[in-house]
C-alpha cells in the first residue's frame, strides 16, 4: 500500500506548500472570482467553508490505499498565495495512479503559474511509484488543456461527466 504525504515542492518562481487549514482565509480571496467556476460549476466558497473542507483534506482520505495530496501555490518572492494543485493518489497492482487538478486565481492567470505548478507536481509524482497521471478537463477549457499539454499529458478518447480524460503514462 502506498501512502504519500505532500511535501514542499520548489519551482523557479513558486513554492508549492502542503495545504494547511490556516490557508483558508487567504485562499477564499484567491478563489473568490465566480468566473473560476465556469467549467466546474458551483460558486466560490467562503473562508469558513474552505476551512471545513481543508480540515477534511488535511486529515487525509479515509480509504486505505488512497492519498490526498494538496498544495497551495505561493510566489516565493511575494509570499502571496495564487492558487492550488492537488493529486489523489490511488494504489493499485502496478504502484499508483494520480488524478491531478489545478486552479490559479484570476489575477495570476496568463503568467504561466498553473503550468509551472503543474509541472512541479508531475515531477514530484515521478519521484514516487506513480505509473499514470490523469486529469479531467472540460473540452472547451483551452487554458487547462494548454497546462495539461505542457505537463506532458495528452487527451484520450475517454470522457467522464462531460470532461475529457487526459493522461500521462510514466515508464
Amino acid at each position: 500500500m502506498i501512502t504519500l504525504k505532500p511535501e514542499t515542492i520548489r519551482t523557479d518562481r513558486l513554492d508549492l506548500l502542503p495545504l494547511q487549514v490556516e490557508h483558508a482565509d487567504d485562499m477564499a480571496a484567491v478563489l473568490s472570482d465566480p468566473g473560476l467556476h465556469t467549467f466546474i460549476g458551483g460558486s466560490p466558497d467562503t473562508a469558513q467553508d474552505l476551512r471545513a473542507r481543508y480540515e477534511r483534506l488535511v486529515a487525509g482520505s479515509p480509504n486505505p490505499g488512497e492519498s490526498w495530496c494538496n498544495w497551495v501555490i505561493q510566489f516565493r518572492d511575494a509570499s502571496c498565495l495564487a492558487g492550488y494543485v492537488q493529486a489523489t493518489v490511488t494504489a493499485d497492482d502496478r504502484g499508483a495512479a494520480a488524478e491531478i487538478a489545478w486552479v490559479t486565481g484570476t489575477p495570476w492567470q496568463r503568467r504561466g503559474i498553473a503550468t509551472e505548478a503543474t509541472r512541479g507536481l508531475v515531477a514530484w509524482l515521478r519521484q514516487h511509484p506513480v505509473h499514470t497521471v490523469i486529469a479531467h478537463i472540460h473540452p472547451d477549457h483551452q487554458a487547462s488543456a494548454a497546462v495539461a499539454t505542457a505537463a506532458g499529458l495528452t487527451p484520450t478518447n475517454q470522457s467522464h461527466d462531460g470532461e475529457t480524460r487526459w493522461q500521462l503514462t510514466i515508464s
